[in-house]
């Protein structure tokens, strides 16, 4: 890997000068003495590279690795022809004509332009997601100084590349916008590569936490994998009130016991501070993967904003991109490192933690951006492997700063190692190997970063267990089939006796219909909710988290109640069984717009049975309900028809792009 032990020494090489002593490109405007911070990344990851903590691989998991890497083959071949074809181009800037270079360095500071222009030294495009909105997003306000600081101590560049849209599902859910949300990630893929096709850089950094907007920036980092990406997170808001309480709350407000004004405080003592919310829903959910597929600096997802060592693996971050460059010591591009084996690891550490269930989308989406195929058959057979390590709200009634405390990232990341559920011999942005994301970051006495390994026993067994003692010894994310096409379903919190539901169905095409249903009385009974025409095609699959408070208390007063729908339910997904993402979806000729009220439904989360009874010459004669067209104007959402009508099916990533052929 790196040695700690290089000193002042530098090297020449054509068109810089190398210091191996920092980890970066130094150039010929300075020379840094050696970082004790870096020291210390060296020492623990070149310890790490020479662990031998991988267990022998599952056999589950290498078999659907196998099939994953043979149901891919031509794909991924032509996506790393493309990559490599991309990469003698560096330092890239230097392919452009000297009126677009002076565009590209107008606006810098001197020593900068002086930089840029030289052609010696790595220029890093920062891709930020900041708005002062969004509670998540509002740290990254002062990332691209402190970036374009920590690269000029380095002798090298940073420059502001782009601004992605990020909207937050926790403002929209329930209202009109929330339909603009699932294609937000498609905009945010292509509102970077508008800012990276400027050809101005030589890595790039992303800057963003949120649902939807980590798969954007990684689809579109991954369509410039001859560049190498880290990922910078910014960390959770400081606890609130329970999720338990606030949940209790909201279930109060939709049975009407309590009033606005008091969901209102409930709510504002729960979102109250910088940070991504802290339950363990699609943003945190994203957090996990970055540092499962090595995209992070080690430990980096979960530390909180405004803190020194925030700060600290912000500046790691910044130096290490760096030294991933083509003449950096390390030549990492993003197209290479990612691979099959990185994807099936992301798996993994979504069933182990109980993540969202929107991911079966947008890992989908994600990993055909780098030309691998994987559907939800994978994730079913991984589920089966896979036990659950993790009890964080909604599956259990801990928050995200709890899971962390209690051992976190590290201690998942050990804990799979050793029982061989995970490659560890995958690339990262620190090297080779899983094993560095086992060990936890902190600040010594002297302020420096230093990791330490992962806790032998877990800091709140009710929280974190072991392979050995786990909470359920699979996923708990299940695949339902039948007559209704295909839907996922989360049961991790969902208890076993309500896993299984036979019951009438009661058919509405929006949630508005369904709520007002239930304040009118008519549901105090057992039924499945059919909720239709919220698939990507009809109005962009939004969540449907609204729901959750009304189903939640009808099944609290006895009934056995599910939901059957070609919309989301949300990385919130919690104990009312629900059928989600069913494809085809009702608009695209799916079987769900045949079902009618009253027809039997079986809803079978243990035999993966998702069925309507119904005779099939006479369920095939039945006219599909009509699309009322509803839910695509208003708020910009008529913008969006173009990418309604491109949409692949929820099974593909529910995403308008294809690079398949």
């Amino acid at each position: 890997m790196f040695s700690a032990g290089m000193g002042w020494e530098c090297r020449k090489l054509p068109g810089f000068w190398l210091c191996p002593c920092t980890l970066i490109w130094c150039g010929r405007l300075c020379r840094m003495p050696h970082s004790t911070t870096l020291q210390n990344l060296a020492v623990v990851f070149a310890k790490v590279a020479a662990m031998s903590v991988q267990s022998p691989l599952n056999p589950i998991v290498d078999a659907v690795t196998r099939r994953i890497i043979s149901r891919s083959a031509g794909t991924r071949a032509r996506y790393l022809a493309r990559i490599e074809a991309a990469i003698p181009g560096s330092p890239y800037r230097g392919q452009l004509g000297c009126t677009n270079l002076a565009h590209g360095f107008a606006a810098s500071p001197a020593d900068d332009k002086l930089r840029i222009k030289a052609l010696r030294v790595p220029n890093i495009g920062i891709v930020s997601a900041y708005n002062d909105m969004l509670s998540a997003h509002q740290p990254y306000g002062v990332y691209p100084d402190f970036i374009k600081a920590v690269a000029r101590e380095a002798g090298a560049t940073a420059q502001v590349a782009s601004g992605v849209p990020a909207m937050c599902d926790g403002i929209t859910q329930g209202e009109d916008g929330m339909d603009l949300s699932l294609f937000s990630r498609d905009v945010i893929a292509m509102s970077s590569a508008v800012g990276l096709s400027h050809n101005m850089f030589d890595a790039g950094m992303c800057l963003g936490i949120c649902d939807k907007i980590v798969p954007g920036l990684l689809m579109a980092a991954l369509r410039f994998g001859h560049l190498p990406f880290i990922f910078v997170p910014s960390g959770p808001m400081p606890s609130g009130i329970s999720n338990d309480q606030k949940a209790k709350v909201r279930q109060k407000y939709a049975a009407g016991e309590v009033g606005q004004e008091a969901l209102l405080e409930s709510e504002s003592q729960s979102y109250h501070a910088p940070g991504t919310c802290t339950f363990y829903g699609t943003a945190n959910s994203n957090q996990m993967l970055m540092e499962m597929m090595g995209l992070h600096i080690p430990g980096a997802a979960f530390v909180p904003p405004g803190t020194p060592l925030r700060e600290a693996l912000t500046r790691a971050a910044t130096r290490r991109v760096l030294k991933l460059t083509v003449n950096g010591g390390e030549f990492t591009p993003l197209g290479r490192m990612i691979d099959e084996r990185s994807i099936v690891n992301a798996i993994v550490g979504l069933l182990a933690t109980g993540g969202s269930t929107n991911h079966t989308l947008h890992l989908v989406a994600m990993a055909r951006m780098a030309g691998i195929l994987i559907d939800w058959s994978d994730f079913e057979a991984l589920s089966k492997a896979v036990p659950l390590l993790a009890r964080v709200y909604p599956n259990g009634a801990a928050d995200v700063n709890q899971f962390h405390a209690a051992g976190g990232m590290a201690w998942v990341v050990r804990e799979l190692l050793g029982a061989g559920l995970v490659h560890g011999d995958v690339q990262t942005v620190v090297g080779k190997g899983l094993a560095a994301y086992a060990k936890a970051p902190q600040l010594d006495a002297a302020g420096e970063l230093v990791w330490h390994d992962a806790p032998s026993e877990s800091g709140d067994p009710a929280v974190l267990a072991s392979v050995a003692q786990a909470f359920s010894f699979d996923g708990g994310l299940r695949l339902l089939t039948g007559n209704l096409g295909r839907a996922v379903i989360k049961v991790s919190a969902v208890k076993p006796e309500h896993q299984v539901i036979r019951a009438p169905a009661v058919v509405f095409e929006s949630q508005d219909a369904l709520i007002a249903a239930a304040k009118a009385g008519q549901l105090e009974r057992d039924f499945v909710a059919v909720l239709r025409f919220q698939g990507p095609r009809a109005i962009g699959m939004p969540e449907l988290h609204k729901l959750t408070p009304t189903l939640a208390n009808l099944q609290d007063k006895g009934f056995h109640v599910a939901l059957l729908t070609d919309g989301r339910m949300s990385g919130a997904s919690g104990k009312v069984p629900a059928a989600i993402h069913v494809t085809p979806e009702a608009l695209a000729g799916g079987l769900i717009a045949r079902v009618q009220d009253g027809d039997m439904i079986e809803l079978n989360a243990e035999t993966g049975i998702l069925h309507v009874e119904c005779d099939e010459a006479e369920f095939a004669a039945r006219s599909p309900a009509q699309f009322a067209g509803t839910g695509q104007f208003g708020l910009g959402r008529e913008l969006f028809g173009v990418m309604r009508n491109a949409v692949s099916g929820a099974e593909q990533g529910a995403t308008v792009f294809s690079f398949e052929e």
